[in-house]
């Protein structure tokens, strides 16, 4: 016999889960892990951190899936969780400048190749350096291949604002990136009266 039942979808295993069979929470868990994880190491920029809100995320993920009425996909809804234990994450933690050179020191040293590392703690430094709400809708898009419509509705904002938020996040991302520490400052020359 070489045919093997297809892997239920989420929607089926959300069901059974409000069904009572929490065995399909862990393999809700196990699907979705590496994404959430993948999200929070990229709003947080420490794995410690980034383990912690993925852990908040499935833990309240579970406390409240059995209310979730299916108005949006699984994964959309649990993306929304894990940018909202992401958001506490941060208003929990100190200000990020105390934190900054242990953040790159960690990231440039969980890779091999000297350029490579260097490149991706100057690019999660830049990411860190940006507002917020900037950085969760750029991780979504751009790391996690989310689309616009998606995005929208995990964090519950209209698309135009998520094309908005996209745009201005790319922008900041840049300048950070070139050593401006805030991208999304004033001009430095004040308008006329």
């Amino acid at each position: 016999m070489s045919s093997r039942a297809e892997d239920p979808s989420d929607q089926e295993l959300v069901r059974r889960f409000q069904a009572g069979r929490e065995d399909a929470f862990v393999t809700l868990m196990q699907r979705h892990e590496r994404k959430v994880f993948n999200l929070a190491f990229r709003m947080l920029g420490r794995t410690e951190d980034a383990r912690e809100a993925t852990q908040d995320a499935f833990l309240s993920c579970f406390r409240h899936l059995s209310t979730f009425r299916g108005d949006s996909a699984f994964s959309t809804w649990l993306h929304r969780v894990a940018v909202n234990a992401c958001y506490d994450a941060i208003r929990r933690r100190p200000p990020l400048a105390a934190q900054l050179d242990e953040r790159v020191e960690a990231n440039a040293s969980a890779h091999d190749p000297a350029d490579q590392a260097a490149a991706a703690a100057d690019v999660q430094r830049a990411l860190l350096l940006i507002p917020v709400e900037f950085r969760a809708v750029l991780v979504l898009h751009e790391l996690q291949d989310l689309p616009l419509e998606e995005i929208a509705a995990a964090l519950d904002l209209p698309v135009g604002t998520v094309k908005s938020r996209l745009h201005r996040g790319r922008v900041a991302l840049g300048r950070s990136l070139i050593g401006e520490p805030d991208g999304t400052r004033a001009p430095s020359k004040p308008p006329s009266p």
